[in-house]
């Protein structure tokens, strides 16, 4: 066990370790068009972060009117995400920071994602990340997406921790409130300016408003190593 005692770390995957939303928006976008929708914006895009693939699609579904299967639909917007993330991903410096710190003490980790199985092992392959984790849950893993805590309690089950003595770290609301109802503790950095405050992130134990531009690992780092964080 590390000298933080019992604690586990869980990260969210897009927007949170990675800035994968702008592939997810192009893949988004192109898929879309495909099926007749050639108007998606960003604006659209933002309404969908910390939602999973497989929700997203639904709610394509019922907000443009497509009679396209709903598994068709997840093929098609998941291929094209995989040519992009293939391509690039950018991983947040300050956040694999964070990775390397905890790895260096022995602090079990996990990543927790609404994305399928092969995004997430293809960013994480990628971008050398999957040297730095332990444990992956993906959506397909758990009966239900964020903001329900079921990809949060099936990382702590895999990892062999206590729910209580978990912290996630979370870009979007519906992350932040599934951690909540896990029961575990959330450090929130925001994706979305201007989603501070949204009543899901109302529960993080920490909630960092700049986002990204106000995380850094070393800060993170010393918050898991009070004794109120841990």
């Amino acid at each position: 066990m590390s000298d933080l005692g019992a604690l586990a770390v869980i990260f969210d995957l897009d927007g949170t370790l990675v800035d994968s939303e702008p592939n997810y928006f192009a893949a988004s976008r192109r898929t879309l068009a495909e099926y007749g929708v050639p108007d998606y914006t960003w604006a659209d895009h933002e309404s969908y972060v910390g939602v999973s693939t497989r929700d997203t699609v639904l709610l394509w579904r019922e907000r443009y009117g497509l009679r396209v299967p709903a598994g068709e639909l997840l093929a098609a917007a998941d291929r094209r995400y995989l040519e992009l993330a293939r391509a690039r991903t950018r991983v947040y410096p300050e956040m694999r920071a964070l990775l390397e710190l905890l790895a260096a003490d022995g602090v079990p980790t996990a990543v927790a994602s609404g994305s399928s199985p092969e995004a997430m092992a293809a960013v994480l392959a990628g971008t050398g990340l999957d040297a730095l984790v332990r444990v992956v849950v993906s959506a397909a893993d758990v009966p239900r997406g964020k903001p329900a805590p079921d990809t949060f309690l099936e990382a702590a089950r895999r990892l062999g921790a206590d729910p209580y003595d978990c912290v996630v770290l979370e870009d979007a609301a519906p992350g932040a409130a599934a951690a909540h109802a896990a029961g575990m503790r959330c450090i929130a950095v925001p994706y979305v300016d201007g989603q501070a405050d949204d009543p899901g992130f109302a529960t993080a134990s920490l909630l960092l408003r700049g986002g990204q531009k106000e995380f850094t690992a070393r800060s993170a780092y010393a918050w898991l190593r009070e004794p109120a964080a841990g």
